[in-house]
């Protein structure tokens, strides 16, 4: 078995209610900007400013979302203040995927997942960013980590991305049963079920039935379907992201792999499991730790705050940036 690194959290608030889920999308102030770059407009959603020379929170969604419904239930918890009091935060919409956004025309050539990790320096350049840490999910970290592997093979940058929390990646393109598949169920199930089971687990589909009504709503009625499945098709056409991990003596100086500190999670029922610990195989297990979260289906963001929360304040503290006061002391085992 790989090696991994897992920590043991205490203290944890309890799980997000159905009731608070249901009102996890409103936004908070922010200032918004269309940022033009060689492959497009991006959305950008930007609180507060860069303070001196302290990395910016940049956050990338999955499909079917956007950083709304990704990511407000994880910001808005009430202790991810502690964080959020320190640092700006920007959030990135993928083309076309904000609220309101406009249907692209048929025939329009969607940006691939490598084009979208590579419009991000102009987002950084644009709002004078110097370093930022990552937080994505599913296609977001794919293309975070992209955007890393581009900082530093392409940019000669390797210290713009300080660190990377990925929620749910899958480093691996399809395989071409993988391909038929998608190809035979995007022919017979409609596009939203199809979000769905990307995003969920059978049991949990079953199961919490408030929690999927609203991402089912949210899916279906506040994105442009026609714009859902250009992101859809580009992030099932994705690339082998072709990272692997460092052996001492062997390749440690020419292998391709993240050279920043990482922190992987995944709910124990998430259909994202198997693809996060193979992430894991590939990465350096001295910058990497694995957390695969109990009772807690595929998006720990938004049901489980409280836990992600305090993982990643052990994150950022272990990259040397918060105190210890008010934090609670994570175990490793």
């Amino acid at each position: 078995m790989d090696e991994l690194q897992e920590v043991q959290l205490t203290e944890i608030k309890p799980l997000l209610t159905e009731k608070i889920a249901t009102q996890s999308f409103l936004d908070f102030d922010g200032q918004e900007y269309d940022i033009e770059t060689a492959q497009g407009l991006l959305h950008v959603t930007m609180h507060g400013t860069p303070k001196g020379n302290r990395p910016v929170i940049l956050t990338y969604h999955d499909i079917g979302l956007n950083h709304k419904s990704c990511f407000n239930t994880f910001f808005n918890f009430e202790d991810m203040n502690e964080i959020t009091q320190h640092f700006t935060v920007c959030h990135v919409d993928a083309p076309g995927q904000q609220e309101g956004a406009p249907s692209f025309p048929s025939g329009y050539q969607y940006p691939t997942l490598d084009e979208l990790a590579e419009m991000l320096p102009a987002v950084l350049t644009h709002l004078n960013i110097k370093c930022v840490i990552g937080i994505g999910v599913g296609a977001g970290a794919y293309i975070l980590t992209k955007f890393a592997d581009i900082c530093r093979e392409e940019l000669d940058h390797s210290d713009l991305v300080e660190g990377l929390l990925l929620i749910n990646i899958d480093p691996c393109s399809k395989g071409w049963i993988d391909w038929a598949a998608s190809k035979f169920s995007n022919w017979t199930t409609n596009l939203v079920d199809i979000v769905l089971a990307h995003h969920f687990g059978h049991e949990e589909l079953q199961a919490n039935l408030d929690l999927i009504q609203t991402y089912r709503l949210h899916i279906a009625q506040d994105i442009s379907q026609e714009n859902l499945q250009f992101f859809l098709t580009s992030y099932n056409s994705r690339r082998d992201l072709e990272i692997e991990r460092p052996i001492l003596g062997v390749n440690e100086k020419t292998v391709r792999t993240l050279k920043c500190p990482a922190l992987l999670v995944v709910g124990d029922s998430s259909p994202a499991v198997e693809a996060v610990v193979e992430c894991n195989s590939r990465l350096d297990p001295t910058r990497t730790t694995f957390l695969k979260m109990a009772d807690c289906g595929g998006l720990p963001q938004a049901v489980q705050p409280g836990k992600l929360t305090e993982a990643f304040k052990y994150f950022v503290q272990g990259m040397g940036y918060m105190s210890t006061v008010g934090m609670t002391r994570l175990t490793r085992s």
